[in-house]
């Protein structure tokens, strides 16, 4: 699961919210920095303050990523997604495929999401606008086995970039999805693999429902906007 598909649930709790953000932050701007649960979990003593919000939203994601990682949906469209990028890829290019699998569903999956209520992408980044993000950083920092200096700068950009929003539209996800690939040292993909995306929309829409916890994918989505 990524970003609006792990927070969507949680627009009302703000620091919940950024709890379910934040081991995808880390992956982002600092990644010797993990959460783990056995040093999150005693944070999260129930109470409302930011720190105790925080550490359930983190043990939130870290439950939803054990859940879906785990589904036989997760394995069958990771899978379905991996063929069609090795059938779109030079076929020495053996490394790419299973990774593109694995996280273009993820990104797919918030792109369905956010397409079956658009004002509610609006509501998830509103939900950033007061958060203290040097408190943040320092509750990470106690959580944490390795402190961050870098996080407290980063989730105002966040909330600024709106990178999400891009995820509705082929070209611009793709240019999302090269980002990502520079970040881990792989070369980005060329534009015709706007058409394996396109693709692989209609995998994750069809699947979406299957792809989330409990009733949270009853809705249907849109198609993938042209």
């Amino acid at each position: 699961m990524n970003y609006f598909a792990h927070g969507v649930r949680f627009l009302d709790r703000p620091y919940f919210l950024a709890g379910t953000a934040l081991p995808d932050w880390l992956s982002v701007v600092d990644r010797q920095v993990r959460l783990r649960a056995r040093r999150v979990e005693p944070f999260a003593s129930g109470d409302a303050t930011p720190e105790a919000e925080l550490a359930a939203g983190v043990m939130q994601h870290l439950r939803d990523d054990a859940w879906f990682h785990a589904t036989p949906i997760f394995a069958r469209v990771t899978a379905e997604l991996t063929l069609l990028f090795r059938d779109a890829l030079p076929p020495d290019d053996d490394h790419r495929p299973s990774f593109l699998g694995h996280i273009v569903t993820e990104m797919l999956l918030d792109a369905v999401l956010i397409s079956r209520d658009p004002t509610l992408l609006d509501a998830y980044y509103m939900a950033f606008a007061d958060l203290d993000a040097r408190r943040i950083e320092s509750a990470v920092n106690r959580m944490a086995r390795h402190p961050t200096d870098r996080l407290a700068l980063f989730i105002p950009l966040f909330r600024r970039e709106r990178f999400l929003a891009d995820y509705q539209e082929p070209r611009r996800l793709l240019a999302r999805l090269n980002q990502i690939l520079r970040r881990v040292t792989l070369s980005p993909l060329p534009g015709a693999t706007e058409s394996v995306l396109r693709a692989a929309w209609a995998i994750v829409e069809t699947n979406a429902g299957e792809l989330l916890p409990g009733d949270a994918g009853s809705s249907l989505p849109r198609p993938f906007p042209a």
